[in-house]
């Protein structure tokens, strides 16, 4: 048995059953190994970035780490933006990096790179295995950090030689330690800041917004009265009609103010404290208000669940009926020219239940969280890190995650560019994702960000850089090369029968939506 071997059947033994991959010369070893191992499920990315953020949307939706197989240094570098995404959302993956046979390094080859250099800003475990017979003990600490609740990054560099030299077999891996509970004191502190008659908000964020958790927060929120909130951005909310109501912040500076502007305390439970995404003349860096007290019960590595129900007890709230929406989703689908409010309504109407929705249409998506509040039972996930390329792959992670879910990617044009690869790995794979790309044909958001900064209004070399529309990108035309079906939509009318025929669809299916 060789090094890469053992490292395959020790991710087998560790559970790690998805690998995707771009492999290139140096990985040759690890692919054949995949071969001979049964176990691990391969899944080809024609983009660096595409892989990555297939292993982030895969773990938001199993809570497992898949593996990934990158070609050294710059193979790396192109998944970098994704790690980055996947790194701020918490989520755990084992990325395997190829590297030239330790014996090579010294000759600078062209593809010669520091690559524990390039992994460290987007990892929270990075380790190069220096043996053969060591890649397997080292595979399990990497499986073991990538499961560190709530989940981490654990990049293992692997030399060519130490995957072709001999190895004595697979590593065993530890289960992972539970999360540790929040303190007693904390609990206290929030129960009385949640009492104590002052203006309180109840901010979740991680676990806290799916499953028992965010039970205890809905049964929290309607036994004291406090405004119930999740961060502007997260890896996955359990929502819609008959769940709690969370708003969520906005990602505008001064509506997320004007949403904190009566809060006196702010109880966090898996989230930090609120912040503008970028610095603006003249606006706040931190979102509270001036003399605010914030409590903070849980951070995103305690046990969340536990947390919230340990508050809920302290409130004698368990008991208590939890909020829950209203369905708002039995309303015909709205019509006439293609506006903002109207997209929100459209998928209010059209969401199917159960389903798995990212977000990522930025400018287009304003309206989208608020407007489907009430719609039918689904999770939605959001693009946690900022770094846009992540939707359309993620959106491949997912739906291999949840093979029997419908999944719906919402994206904006400029965004899904950066990954459209995607779209063959969902076409080879089958993966029953419909595809809605909003084609306003510009990086419309930083139009306004122009503004928001307080730079002039757009010249010529501006708009240059920030129009999409000359060329127009055929987007029907992208997704047929890519072997997926495509339709388009120019009002509310053909959105509506484009978007019933592409979630009947099974399969990937793109409705590109111009306006």
């Amino acid at each position: 048995m060789n090094g890469a071997e053992s490292l395959v059947r020790t991710l087998v033994n560790g559970e790690v059953n998805v690998c995707f991959a771009n492999p290139g010369t140096s990985e040759m070893h690890f692919v054949s190994a995949l071969d001979r191992v049964e176990g691990v499920r391969c899944i080809l990315g024609l983009f660096e970035g595409v892989v990555t953020g297939a292993a982030d949307g895969y773990y938001r939706m199993t809570g497992k780490p898949a593996a990934t197989l990158l070609h050294l240094g710059p193979g790396l570098g192109n998944g970098l933006s994704n790690l980055h995404n996947a790194k701020k959302a918490r989520s755990g993956m084992v990325n395997i990096v190829g590297e030239h046979a330790t014996y090579h390094v010294k000759h600078d080859a062209p593809l010669t790179a520091d690559i524990e250099g390039v992994a460290r800003p987007m990892s929270d475990w990075v380790k190069t295995s220096r043996a053969s017979k060591a890649i397997a003990a080292d595979g399990a600490l990497a499986i073991e950090a990538a499961r560190v609740a709530p989940g981490q990054i654990a990049t293992l560099i692997l030399p060519a030689d130490t995957a072709w030299g001999e190895a004595d077999g697979p590593a065993q891996v530890a289960k992972p330690a539970p999360p540790a509970g929040a303190s007693a004191d904390a609990i206290k502190a929030g129960a009385r800041a949640l009492q104590n008659g002052a203006a309180a908000t109840l901010l979740l964020g991680n676990a806290a917004l799916k499953g028992k958790a965010l039970d205890w927060a809905g049964r929290i929120a309607a036994k004291t009265g406090c405004g119930l909130w999740s961060e502007a951005a997260n890896a996955r909310v359990e929502r819609g009609a008959g769940r709690p109501p969370v708003a969520q912040l906005p990602f505008l500076v001064d509506p997320a103010v004007a949403a904190l502007k009566n809060t006196r305390q702010l109880v966090l439970v898996g989230a930090k404290i609120p912040v503008a995404f970028f610095a603006y003349p003249n606006k706040p860096s931190v979102l509270i208000a001036p003399g605010c007290e914030v409590i903070h019960v849980a951070a995103a590595e305690n046990d969340l669940e536990a947390a919230l129900e340990a508050l809920a007890g302290e409130l004698n709230a368990r008991d208590t009926p939890p909020l829950a929406h209203g369905s708002t989703f039995n309303v015909a689908p709205p019509a006439g020219p293609i506006t903002l409010e109207g997209l929100g309504d459209i998928l209010n109407a059209l969401i199917p239940a159960n389903a798995i929705v990212l977000d990522e249409a930025i400018t287009s998506g304003r309206t989208f969280t608020e407007k489907t509040m009430g719609a039918r039972p689904h999770d939605w996930l959001s693009i946690v890190g900022g770094s846009i390329g992540w939707g359309m792959a993620a959106a491949v992670g997912a739906a291999l995650g949840a093979p029997d879910r419908k999944v719906v990617a919402l994206l904006g044009d400029g965004s899904a560019l950066y990954t459209q690869q995607a779209l063959w790995t969902m076409a080879r794979e089958q993966l029953d994702v419909t595809v809605v790309i909003f084609a306003n044909r510009a990086y419309k958001v930083l139009f306004n960000e122009l503004a928001n900064v307080g730079a002039q209004a757009p010249g010529k070399n501006a708009i240059s850089m920030l129009s999409l529309a000359a060329p127009a990108i055929d987007w029907l035309a992208i997704a047929k090369g890519f072997g997926a079906a495509a339709s388009r939509a120019t009002n509310l009318e053909e959105l509506a029968l484009e978007f019933k025929r592409a979630l009947a669809h099974r399969g990937p299916y793109l409705v590109e939506v111009v306006f």
